[in-house]
């Protein structure tokens, strides 16, 4: 399984709109991602629900994992979403 590690770029951290872009972005891939933060165990990314209960904030370290043809474009996905100030793009957008 290869894996990735990420310091979400997300101000404010893993909440509402930028966990459901993540997880839209994780559901795209094709491959099951599974996405942790410190000692609590992998939860699987397409789920909402999941991603919202790490309780990741802005800063933290999260690690993404992915298994099969295609996990490693999946994985540069993800680093690539997670990395972004998603808060800072929503509002933006909301402007």
């Amino acid at each position: 399984m290869a894996s990735r590690d990420v310091v979400v770029g997300s101000r404010i951290g893993l909440h509402g709109r930028p966990a459901a872009i993540v997880v839209r972005t994780a559901a795209a891939q094709g491959v099951a991602i599974k996405i942790s933060t410190g000692e609590r165990p992998p939860v699987d990314a397409s789920s909402i629900i999941a991603v919202l209960a790490l309780g990741a904030h802005g800063g933290d370290t999260v690690t993404v994992e992915a298994a099969g043809e295609g996990a490693d474009a999946a994985l540069d996905a993800m680093a690539e979403v997670l990395a972004r100030d998603l808060d800072a793009e929503t509002e933006t957008a909301d402007a």
